[in-house]
């Protein structure tokens, strides 16, 4: 059958039209950019990563801590997940409590999982050790016990520090906190100190503990150092004891801090110790002995005994999972995934740049250890709880609200 010249034309016109439109279009992937960044594109899971001291020195932390963070996620996804339906995925490695370790946890999580932010470490120091990581990348990083002032604020500028970020109270107020609770509730005015020198967070605590306590007319009367690797501890403390102080300020870890008490109950040394949130780990009174550990005070993040409905229902609900009841590392944990999913949700999409943007607009979250807003310094503005050990059993002494 012969074509007319007309119908001929007009086959190729449309051939012609039919290949621009298919030349100017985009690749699917291109017209939708990066799906997770989309709020229109639904996304089956959102991946977080957890950097953690599940083994080595201080692994209590880090696991007490995972278990809060893996059990407020099994309810999130139970109760529909993130974005309309997304599944929180944990992608979960050890960080050996090492800060080199750290560092590395941090880069495979980002450049290899993916992951569009991440919560951990729990030790001021490995958290230092992965933020450079999180800063090069531009992935937020939430760390739930990281207490350190420098964790978000970058020392040089005095600025924060865009994608850190930390559930928990800070050391300058920890050591502020410290003073004011050993010279006005105690009511002691002659105080030793005795920090780890291997420790960003014992040494910072320290040193803002002796300029408060100096500041409300307190006395230093002896400053003494260790190292976390120590086993003997009664040179030094042989020392402290010549110098008659009525309470020994102790911030610190438990593994050394239960050692360091049991020595000295055993020289006789009978004065308070105080410390900070360190101490909160079941081994404390495995390693110190609970009559060791009588007159031993700290601040801390929550407390079990605290009567609100909400916390109650966490203590049981975690006791119910876990056997045990949770330490303020595991009550940190389970807070800081449900702040990382509330910020996903306010942020409307899996993007990290969004979730950085949302977590630092963070106003008024209410949480087991705490209702929070951000502060400018990505630093949460929350109460801070004092307990006593008795018979190696916490208890609620105070509350001092910001």
């Amino acid at each position: 059958m012969k074509l007319s010249k007309k119908i001929v034309f007009l086959m190729v016109m449309a051939l012609v039209v039919a290949l621009a439109a298919a030349c100017g279009a985009q690749p699917a992937d291109e017209q939708s950019g990066d799906q997770s960044g989309d709020e229109n594109t639904a996304v089956e899971s959102v991946k977080i990563g957890l950097n953690y001291e599940l083994s080595g020195a201080v692994a209590t932390y880090g696991g007490n801590t995972v278990k809060g963070i893996e059990m407020a996620a099994k309810e999130i996804n139970e109760s529909g997940g993130v974005l309309g339906g997304a599944k929180i995925e944990l992608i979960k490695y050890d960080n050996k409590s090492d800060a080199a370790e750290a560092t590395n946890v941090q880069t495979k999580l980002i450049t290899v999982d993916g992951v569009v932010a991440s919560i951990g470490p729990a030790t001021s120091t490995n958290t230092l050790a992965a933020i450079p990581v999180s800063m090069d990348n531009q992935v937020p990083l939430l760390t739930p016990s990281g207490t350190a002032d420098m964790v978000t604020v970058d020392e040089a500028t005095g600025k924060a520090k865009e994608y850190a970020f930390r559930l928990c109270f800070y050391d300058s107020f920890q050591g502020s906190v410290g003073a004011n609770f050993i010279f006005n509730s105690l009511q002691l005015k002659k105080a030793a100190v005795y920090v780890d020198t291997n420790s960003d967070y014992s040494k910072a605590i320290g040193e803002v503990f002796k300029k408060t306590f100096t500041e409300l007319g307190g006395e230093i009367v002896a400053e003494e150092n260790y190292v976390n690797t120590d086993q003997d501890f009664k040179p030094t403390l042989t020392r402290i004891k010549s110098a008659n102080p009525e309470v020994i300020y102790l911030p610190g870890y438990y593994n050394n801090v239960g050692l360091i008490v049991k020595q000295a109950r055993e020289m006789g040394i009978t004065v308070p110790f105080v410390g900070a949130d360190g101490y909160d780990s079941p081994d404390l009174v495995k390693l110190g002995g609970a009559e060791n550990l009588n007159n031993v005070f700290f601040t801390n993040h929550y407390s079990s005994q605290d009567t609100d409905p909400n916390v109650q229902k966490f203590v049981e609900a975690f006791k119910a999972a876990n056997g045990d009841e949770p330490d303020a590392f595991a009550a940190l944990g389970y807070d800081a995934m449900y702040l990382m999913a509330d910020a996903i949700n306010r942020a409307g999409k899996a993007d990290p740049e969004a979730i950085k943007d949302a977590l630092a607009a963070t106003q008024d979250f209410a949480g087991v250890t705490g209702t929070l807003s951000m502060d400018e310094n990505h630093n949460p503005v929350k109460a801070v709880v004092i307990l006593e050990l008795k018979d190696g059993v916490q208890t609620f002494r105070d509350k001092i609200l910001p």
